[in-house]
């Protein structure tokens, strides 16, 4: 069953996986951009599959290619949903 879609677990679930990339978690916030945390669109990719495992919530590749930071990603999961 998928887990409860709000900004607060969709956030955690995004800290967590750009985390396991290698990025510090204190510098994962809502306003951090990708590229200020080493993400590339691979990793852009990834990020998908855990939302779409996670929530239920399939990001297709023209949802995604102009988003440039967390919280972005994070309010369109939510919107998603």
């Amino acid at each position: 069953m998928p887990v409860a879609v709000t900004p607060e677990t969709v956030e955690a679930k995004i800290v967590e996986t750009i985390a396991s990339f290698g990025a510090p978690v204190a510098e994962i916030t809502r306003t951090s951009t990708f590229e200020q945390l080493d993400v590339d669109s691979l990793d852009l990719v990834e990020i998908a599959q855990v939302i779409d495992e996670e929530f239920g919530v399939a990001l297709k590749g023209d949802d995604v290619k102009d988003i440039k930071t967390v919280g972005e990603v994070i309010d369109l999961v939510v919107s998603k949903a």
